[in-house]
């Protein structure tokens, strides 16, 4: 089933299968590639945190242009400097809500959560900029469109998917788009 030498304990590899759509080997699995992320701090104690930065160095998330705003939903951490920093525990939630055996309603919560950039309950015009600006940005920073072209994606976007006409999508609204959407539920994923 999973690895014998697993560091993790068998109540919370029980505890994380009841918990995830997970097996036993595939949390082993994750678990050594949040190890080899900075294997020295984990060594100290499992539930050490690191930066969500450091998730870059793994293949599935090296081009991830929402890899901050990730971390940043699925961080338990109450210290405002480490906003964005994940333990385990996070990084399995976070793998979890990716996975291929998560249903759509838990992928549509997280990517709301994701996409309310400004955290104020609502994909609003100002999150459409910012995830406009991370889609089309260049390795080096620079926006690869205008001014004016995000201005006509963002009223695009809201003529199309603000239902009630309030300039902002609720958690409503935005699962009724990306129920229209017959690409969310392989783009919202990492295989392992």
């Amino acid at each position: 089933m999973g690895s014998t030498n697993s560091r993790l304990s068998k109540e919370q590899l029980s505890e994380y299968t009841d918990l995830t759509y997970f097996t036993v080997g595939e949390i082993n699995e994750l678990f050594k590639k949040f190890e080899s992320l900075d294997k020295q701090r984990l060594r100290e104690n499992i539930q050490n945190r690191i930066p969500g930065a450091k998730l870059r160095e793994l293949p599935e998330f090296k081009h991830n242009p929402f890899l901050h705003r990730l971390c940043a939903v699925f961080s338990t951490s109450d210290d405002d400097d480490a906003e964005d920093s994940l333990n385990f525990d996070d990084f399995l939630d976070m793998m979890n809500a990716l996975s291929d055996q998560a249903p759509f309603s838990l992928k549509a919560k997280y990517a709301f959560q994701i996409f309310d950039c400004n955290q104020n309950g609502y994909v609003d015009k100002e999150d459409v900029l910012e995830i406009i600006k991370h889609i089309t940005k260049k390795r080096d920073g620079i926006p690869l469109t205008s001014k004016y072209l995000f201005h006509k994606l963002i009223t695009n976007v809201m003529l199309e998917a603000d239902l009630d006409q309030d300039d902002m999508l609720g958690p409503a609204e935005f699962e009724h788009v990306l129920s229209k959407s017959p690409d969310f539920m392989s783009s919202f994923r990492i295989r392992l």
